[in-house]
């Protein structure tokens, strides 16, 4: 088990997190903080180490913390020694910004705005942070302290793989499956990484941003198009025109 330097020392929050704290300082505005969380985030530091690349902490709310990809079943078994025993889910996040807009809809409303398209957003990943577009993100609650602990880790897109939680937690068996299924990430050693919902030939994974949407494509969504009123609302137009 890797050890941090000082077991006191809690790691950086991400950029958004720093400049948030930044400001408060400044401003001379009172900064809600949060023991619990706080000491569960430095016992899971003492237990990963370096493995923790960022952490976000919402008092009274929440705990995030983003894990090196290959620690992740390491974590999984550190927070369950600590008591957050409760397996709640473990799933997926594609943090490309669509480049359909709403897909055919959006290319509708240009054609009638005359507008030029966007220039696609930047990937924002989020509370602690992210190096990637994809992210596994999992979930885990302690009973007997009723908090949680969100873990989540960078996938790179030249290796969608994370280690299986799968004999750490009995349930994330059918979860990673789902997450295989809908966004192309595999879990090394899970016992059985079939479809749950999809055809075996079925391509591509529809929780991307990118994976076109066939029913705007068969009939674009109107969008800002005119469209008929509905029942009712022609009459009451016409009389407010009168």
């Amino acid at each position: 088990m890797r050890t941090w330097p000082s077991a006191g020392r809690v790691n950086p929050l991400s950029s958004t997190d720093t400049t948030d704290a930044a400001a408060e300082a400044e401003s001379g505005a009172v900064v809600e903080t949060d023991a619990a969380r706080e000491a569960v985030l430095a016992e899971l530091i003492e237990r990963l180490g370096d493995a923790v690349l960022g952490s976000h902490i919402r008092p009274g709310d929440d705990l995030w913390v983003r894990i090196d990809r290959t620690a992740w079943r390491e974590a999984a078994e550190a927070v369950k020694a600590m008591g957050f025993t409760f397996f709640d889910y473990v799933s997926a996040i594609d943090w490309l910004p669509s480049p359909f807009g709403r897909d055919m809809d959006a290319q509708e409303d240009l054609v009638v705005s005359g507008a030029e398209p966007k220039e696609p957003a930047p990937i924002v990943q989020g509370y602690a942070g992210g190096d990637t577009r994809f992210q596994v993100i999992a979930h885990v609650y302690s009973i007997a302290t009723a908090t949680g602990i969100h873990l989540k880790a960078d996938v790179p897109d030249d290796d969608l793989s994370l280690p299986t939680w799968s004999g750490v937690f009995a349930g994330a068996n059918w979860h990673e499956r789902e997450t295989r299924e809908m966004f192309g990430i595999t879990f090394d050693g899970h016992p059985n990484l079939i479809n749950m919902y999809l055809p075996t030939d079925f391509q591509g994974f529809p929780l991307r941003k990118d994976f076109p949407l066939l029913a705007r494509r068969v009939r674009p969504w109107p969008g800002i198009v005119d469209v008929e009123p509905m029942p009712g609302a022609a009459d009451s137009e016409e009389g407010d025109a009168e």
